[in-house]
């Protein structure tokens, strides 16, 4: 069965309507994606090419460890990317390569963000439009294309979102809440025709998610706008990890400060308040000259996988060292594997921004 939008009077029904709703990154997983490396001279400036593709080989080989990698990027670059996954050592046998060219890698932004039926157990693909983030990074249309390659190289039913979404601006618990940032969704550069109700009715009709927690703003630095990958994420169906920044000087302090208290209003389904677990920001990560004077680093940008937690780190040892210890507590029955991230969050992103997680 495969579902997309179509002209006419009335629009099909969405995902949730048919009894699909997004599980929890938690929840088991079939395979991560990643959308390679274009080689544009304009992503990281050209000068670190060869340590960004060995660092995406680091991260799939990492993910092979725990599961299937599946990695968009154009047919004739196959045998390249080949080389550099074999030079990381990835698992050849988890290791699954697409003829699905690609803009640039944010797959968590502009890769589907899949769902699963609530008693079939079928995965299916919600396909959102996807602008470089309002716009700010020509040209986007083959990224905007990958859930739609996706979906047919699977063979998965396809649900239009019906406006502009990136998966790093939304977080589920498995539980019907979805949070999320203000700056984001309700940001006249991704949908100016819709009002916050009409937002929250979409995510409810393709997400099967009940009710949206609603955070203000992102981290300085963040070309995004504000995805709340970078802020908190539910780390349970009743907790939840929070960038915190005790100090007073800095431009974040008074931004997750106010995320902090409106977190502490939110309220599990069963009525209570959520376990809330602070994740002190690194420091200032910055690169003389760069476009962004102050990089968007933060420790919760990690990727959960099967059995595993690939968790960023920014050469920054007493800091990256704390906030591996909150994730090993939080994640006991998972192995955290640390990755350093300091080359790659340059361009604004780190280990969640780059993959997406394709349910079992």
């Amino acid at each position: 069965m495969a579902t997309s939008s179509n002209a006419g009077a009335t629009e099909p029904p969405g995902a949730a309507q048919t009894g699909f709703a997004m599980p929890p990154e938690w929840a088991p997983q079939e395979a991560v994606w990643l959308s390679w490396p274009t080689g544009d001279p304009r992503h990281w400036g050209g000068a670190k090419t060869g340590r960004i593709l060995a660092k995406f080989a680091e991260i799939a080989a990492a993910v092979t460890r725990f599961e299937t990698v599946r990695i968009n990027a154009p047919g004739s670059r196959h045998p390249e990317v080949r080389r550099h996954l074999d030079a990381a050592r990835a698992d050849p046998a988890r290791t699954e390569l697409f003829d699905h060219p690609n803009d640039d890698v944010w797959c968590r932004d502009h890769g589907p963000i899949f769902v699963k039926h609530r008693t079939s157990g079928e995965v299916a693909v919600t396909d959102w439009g996807f602008n470089a983030w309002g716009g700010k990074f020509p040209p986007w249309d083959r990224d905007d294309a990958i859930p739609r390659r996706i979906a047919g190289a699977l063979g998965l039913s396809r649900f239009d979102g019906g406006m502009v979404l990136e998966g790093g601006a939304i977080e589920v618990n498995g539980r019907g809440q979805l949070l999320t940032t203000e700056a984001v969704l309700l940001n006249p550069n991704r949908n100016p025709h819709l009002p916050r109700a009409a937002v929250e009715a979409k995510l409810r009709d393709s997400l099967g998610v009940g009710e949206i927690l609603w955070l203000r703003a992102g981290i300085e630095g963040d070309d995004t706008d504000g995805h709340i990958d970078d802020l908190a994420r539910f780390a349970s169906d009743t907790s939840i990890l929070a960038c915190v920044e005790p100090d007073r000087a800095s431009a974040n302090h008074a931004i997750l400060a106010e995320n902090w208290r409106r977190l502490g209003e939110f309220r599990t389904p069963a009525g209570r308040p959520f376990d809330l677990v602070p994740m002190p920001m690194p420091q200032p990560c910055e690169v003389p000259g760069w476009r962004l004077p102050v990089l968007p680093a933060s420790y919760v940008n990690y990727l959960l996988v099967n059995g595993g937690v690939l968790a960023p780190t920014f050469r920054q040892p007493a800091n990256d060292g704390h906030a591996l210890a909150v994730l090993r507590e939080l994640f006991p029955d998972r192995e955290v594997v640390a990755i350093d991230c300091l080359d790659l969050v340059e361009e604004g992103g780190t280990l969640h921004c780059l993959s997406q997680q394709q349910p079992a």
